[in-house]
């Protein structure tokens, strides 16, 4: 589909230096544009690239000047926040390449299943008993949704992804491919000959409007009541959310993070990559935990922490410090004792 630069501009409130008739077709980094493309520049690392792109439309922030010619087939569309607008860009692109509402076969759907108005349901989808599936949802194929599930308006959920049985998803929600929620939480007890007995896990999981979970990550079911993920938060691919957890408002886990059961994390917490995070801790509001820390106990509001165990940022790194300096500190005390040792020998 052909967009002009006029269109463009309109939809992201801004202005045209250039040919407002100009059309794009597709979008592209600023340094591998070609002719029908339309590109951004926020970061002035890249600047550079806007003198050769071959680019048709590139949005820029209002506060661009360039230093030196730019190329005569590129027009400017100026705002004033090039990389937030160039998202909405990727969203409309996105929200285009929806399917059309369907429901392909082969699939499954249970009689007692609801849908709601253009839904669309891909090859070999399995839909379970009084399932309840809003408005433009978008079932991938190879889906399966457990029976009582609900599932509401504007959520995309993408081939081979599972949600079991019981388990509430809000508004514009995205599971990608792989990613299984409500699965069982590791509940086991040792029975008096040591032999681990499993511990029925008969709650749900809620995810609530605008969360997205990334490839191939679990969220498990709680064992009584509801492991809630709220809303606007993001979990990456890979990222392991245990029973009981509760994760609050605007928070995103980087991949490869693990929550144990019963967690409680505040909202805007932000969790970098491999994170291990114990059970039945308390993270506290806008906590920012770094990549491969380990977290055994409970962490307050604000705080910014690493290393394993993890503790303040600030003292992570002076103690690192000494950490790097350990061989030639243990090099010097040899020397000393060495020096000490000639010295009481010549003593006595």
């Amino acid at each position: 589909m052909k967009f002009s630069a006029e269109q463009i501009a309109g939809l992201i409130n801004g202005n045209i230096e250039g040919n407002p008739s100009i059309e794009v077709t597709s979008l592209a980094k600023i340094e591998e544009g070609s002719e029908g493309d339309i590109s951004f520049l926020a970061n002035p690392k890249y600047e550079e690239y806007i003198y050769t792109t071959g680019s048709s439309i590139c949005i820029v922030n209002n506060t661009f000047e360039p230093n030196k010619s730019l190329p005569e087939t590129l027009t400017l569309i100026k705002v004033d926040d090039a990389y937030a607008c160039f998202a909405k860009l990727l969203e409309v692109y996105d929200t285009m390449n929806r399917p059309e509402p369907e429901i392909q076969t082969p699939s499954f759907i249970d009689e007692t299943a609801t849908l709601g108005q253009d839904v669309f349901v891909g090859a070999f989808a399995v839909i379970g008993k009084n399932v309840n599936i809003g408005n433009n949802v978008v079932i991938h194929p190879n889906v399966t949704i457990g029976n009582n599930v609900s599932i509401k308006d504007n959520t995309v959920i993408h081939p081979g992804a599972t949600v079991y049985r019981d388990c509430e998803i809000g508004e514009n929600c995205t599971i990608h491919s792989g990613a299984v929620i409500g699965s069982d939480g590791f509940g086991f007890a040792p029975d008096q000959n040591g032999k681990f007995q499993k511990i029925p896990q008969i709650g749900n999981v809620i995810l609530e409007d605008n969360v997205d979970i990334g490839a191939n990550t679990t969220v498990d079911r709680a064992t009584m009541g509801s492991t809630v993920i709220r809303c606007g938060t993001k979990l990456d691919n890979l990222v392991q959310i245990g029973h009981n957890v509760v994760i609050g408002e605007d928070s995103a886990l980087a991949a490869q993070a693990g929550v144990a059961g019963s967690s409680k994390i505040g909202k805007n917490v932000l969790i970098g990559g491999q994170v291990g995070l114990a059970g039945h801790l308390s993270i506290g509001d806008r906590v920012k935990i770094a990549a491969q820390s380990g977290i055994g106990g409970n962490v307050s509001d604000d705080e910014v922490v690493m290393g394993s165990p993890a503790f303040n940022n600030k003292e992570y790194k002076k103690s690192y410090l000494g950490f790097r300096r350990l061989p030639r500190i243990q090099e010097r005390l040899d020397v000393l004792e060495k020096k000490i040792k000639e010295l009481t020998k010549d003593q006595k």
